[in-house]
C-alpha cells in the first residue's frame, strides 16, 4: 500500500497539488509566483505550512525539488519525480501523471478502507450483541423460569448450557479476530508493514492475487510514466524500484534490469520475471517493437487497477453476508437454547 510519512499529505491532497502545480506551468507561469499563490488558496487547510515551506523554498532555490526534497512531509516518490521531471524539462507532464498516479492510489486506499473497516463493523456488532444475550439476557429467562416454580428437565437442560457455551465460543472467535485484524491494521502503519503483508496473505491466499495486481500495477504506472517523459529505460527501472514499497515486485524490477544488461530485449526481461500475466506480456512484447512500452504500460495500470478494485468489491461481498449469516445463526442459536426449554415447561403447566 501507499505510505505517507507521519504528518503528510493524504494520497487525494497530493493529487490536488501535483494538478495544481501542472496547471501553473501548462499556463506558462512562473513557478514561485504559482506556488506563493497555491500556498495563499490553502492558508486556512491542515497542511498551509507544508505548501508554506515549499512556496518559500521555490522562491528562494526556483527548483521544486530543492524545495521539498528534504521535507519528510513529501513521499520519497514524487520528491524524485519531481526532480526527474526538473531534470528532463516536462515537469508539467510528470506533474500531470503523478496527478493521475496519485487518484489511483486514493481510490485503492479507500477501497481496501471500505474492504476492512465494514466486516470490523460487523464483526463488534456480532460481539456487543452475542455479549448482551449471554450476560444480560439469559440470566433474565432463568430468573423467569425460577419465578415460575419451574426447573428444566435433562434434555432442556443441556439445551440451554449447549446454546450459551456456542455463544461464548463465537463470541471468543469473533473477539480474537477483531483484535487480530486491528493489530495488523496498526503494525502495516510501521516498519513491520512486510511481515504483517506475508502473514496475511498466508492465511488468505486470495489477497495474494490481489497484492500482486497491485504491484504490478504500480510498476507499469511508473515505468509508462518515466518512459514517456524521455528517462533511458535503465534509469526507470532504477528509479521504479527505489519507490516501490512492495519488496518483491522491487526484487523483480531489479531482476529486468539485470537481465536487460546481460542483453535480453525489454520485453524478454518483463517476461522472465512473470510480474505480468502472458496476455499482458504479449502486449508489452507488441509495444515494444511498435516503441509504444510506455502506452501499453499505462494501459496495463489502468486495467490492473480496475481488477484490484473489482477483486475488493468481491471480497468485500462475500464477508459482508457471511458475517450477517454468522450473527443471525449466533442469535438465532442462543434464543432456541432459551424459548425451546420454556416452551416445554409452559406446555407442561
Amino acid at each position: 500500500m501507499f505510505k505517507l510519512e507521519r504528518n503528510g499529505l493524504s494520497a487525494a491532497e497530493l493529487s490536488n497539488f501535483c494538478g495544481q502545480v501542472a496547471l501553473i506551468l501548462e499556463a506558462g507561469l512562473p513557478l514561485y509566483d504559482g506556488m506563493e499563490t497555491l500556498a495563499g488558496a490553502d492558508s486556512g487547510s491542515a497542511h498551509a505550512d507544508v505548501y508554506s515551506a515549499a512556496s518559500k523554498g521555490v522562491t528562494e532555490t526556483g527548483s521544486l525539488y530543492d524545495a521539498i526534497k528534504d521535507d519528510p512531509r513529501w513521499p520519497k516518490y514524487l520528491v524524485e519525480m519531481v526532480g526527474i521531471g526538473e531534470r528532463s524539462g516536462q515537469l508539467d507532464q510528470v506533474m500531470r501523471g503523478l496527478e493521475a498516479y496519485y487518484a489511483r492510489e486514493d481510490r485503492i486506499r479507500s477501497s481496501i478502507s471500505s474492504a476492512v473497516t465494514y466486516p470490523l463493523v460487523l464483526g463488534v456488532m456480532l460481539i456487543v450483541i452475542v455479549l448482551i444475550l449471554l450476560w444480560k439476557v439469559l440470566p433474565v429467562f432463568r430468573r423467569v423460569l425460577n419465578s415460575m416454580g419451574a426447573s428444566l428437565n435433562e434434555s432442556g437442560s443441556l439445551l440451554m448450557r449447549l446454546g450459551v457455551s456456542v455463544g461464548w465460543i463465537i463470541l471468543a472467535l469473533v473477539a480474537l479476530v477483531v483484535v487480530l485484524v486491528v493489530t495488523g491494521v496498526v503494525l502495516s502503519r510501521t516498519k513491520h508493514r512486510d511481515k504483517v503483508m506475508r502473514v496475511v496473505q498466508r492465511v488468505m491466499p486470495g489477497l495474494q492475487k490481489l497484492n500482486k495486481k497491485l504491484s504490478a500495477s504500480r510498476v507499469a504506472s511508473v515505468l509508462s510514466m518515466m518512459l514517456s517523459s524521455g528517462f533511458p529505460t535503465d534509469e526507470a527501472l532504477e528509479m521504479t524500484a527505489n519507490v516501490l514499497s512492495d519488496r518483491n515486485a522491487a526484487e523483480k524490477v531489479q531482476s529486468i534490469r539485470k537481465s536487460l544488461e546481460d542483453g535480453s530485449t525489454f520485453a524478454e526481461a518483463v517476461t522472465k520475471t512473470n510480474l505480468f500475466e502472458d496476455l499482458h506480456n504479449r502486449m508489452i512484447t507488441m509495444g515494444s517493437a511498435t516503441g509504444q512500452e510506455d502506452q501499453v504500460l499505462g494501459k496495463l495500470a489502468s486495467l490492473y487497477e480496475e481488477q484490484v478494485e473489482d477483486g475488493i468489491t468481491r471480497l468485500v461481498a462475500i464477508i459482508e453476508p457471511t458475517l450477517v449469516a454468522l450473527l443471525s445463526v449466533v442469535i438465532g442459536a442462543v434464543l432456541l437454547s432459551v424459548m425451546l426449554p420454556m416452551a416445554g415447561i409452559l406446555t407442561s403447566l
